[in-house]
């Protein structure tokens, strides 16, 4: 089985091996991908770090060496921390943007490789030793007010699930892409009352099917991503929207992570 990066910044994950598909994921720079298969310029693939699969177009991408795929999946790397910075590919010549949460490969003296392409780094980077509910939290607020967008993981356009697994991701917790995968993770929360901050709530539709998932804040708030990412009041009924005066959510289930 081949092996490539994503070396380019938020590269859609289609349903399809079109433009025109619906985008169900989305890619980081950084993140090691496994190719599946190929179809003309569209290669089907998975997201090493989640297992989830979809189309990418084949420029969106280089591959990789066996080796440093061993030494990717054997180390641990730490995570851009600004919400925009630029690498620069020391071999090409070129500058590419990096949004919040990208990976950054055997970075080292500010400096980083994506096999045998050298980068230079001079960001802010956050590489977890101990995280703690706290660094949960302030995480989340990065990504406050970000537009929600089907599929998205940056600050640039995010989905509900995306904000969960970015923000975990970041402190060093692996979560899976989907709300209702994510709600198998963890240690039951039997009451709000109960819940602390940095744990995770779900919401179910009136199929019973989990469709939308927060992290809790202190006092009684939940962030979460809904037209944007926003925090809103939680109680044992689900989310109320303090601007339209109403519950928008339902709630499921309470989970803890740490």
């Amino acid at each position: 089985m081949s092996f490539a990066i994503c070396n380019l910044n938020m590269v859609p994950l289609r349903a399809e091996p079109s433009d025109r598909s619906e985008m169900v994921s989305q890619l980081l720079f950084g993140e090691l991908i496994r190719i599946l298969k190929q179809e003309g310029s569209w290669l089907f693939v998975q997201c090493d770090y989640d297992g989830y699969e979809g189309w990418m177009d084949i420029k969106q991408c280089r591959p990789v060496s066996e080796m440093f795929v061993d030494l990717f999946k054997s180390t641990r790397s730490p995570v851009a921390y600004d919400l925009l910075q630029i690498a620069f590919n020391e071999s090409r010549k070129i500058a590419i943007p990096v949004v919040l949460g990208s990976t950054l490969p055997n970075l080292e003296n500010q400096k980083f490789s994506l096999d045998d392409d050298q980068y230079t780094f001079d960001g802010l980077i956050y590489d977890p030793a101990n995280a703690t509910r706290g660094m949960i939290c302030k995480t989340a607020l990065l990504y406050l007010n970000s537009p929600y967008l089907w599929g998205g993981r940056s600050p640039f356009g995010i989905d509900c699930s995306g904000l969960v697994q970015m923000v975990f991701r970041m402190n060093g917790y692996r979560m899976q892409r989907d709300a209702a995968q994510q709600s198998t993770q963890g240690e039951t929360v039997s009451f709000v009352s109960e819940a602390e901050p940095g744990d995770l709530v779900f919401f179910d539709n009136e199929e019973g099917n989990i469709i939308h998932t927060g992290i809790i804040l202190p006092n009684h708030k939940v962030i979460h991503a809904s037209g944007r990412v926003r925090i809103d009041d939680l109680d044992h009924e689900g989310i109320f929207n303090p601007e339209l005066q109403k519950y928008t959510h339902r709630l499921r289930l309470i989970k803890a992570i740490l």
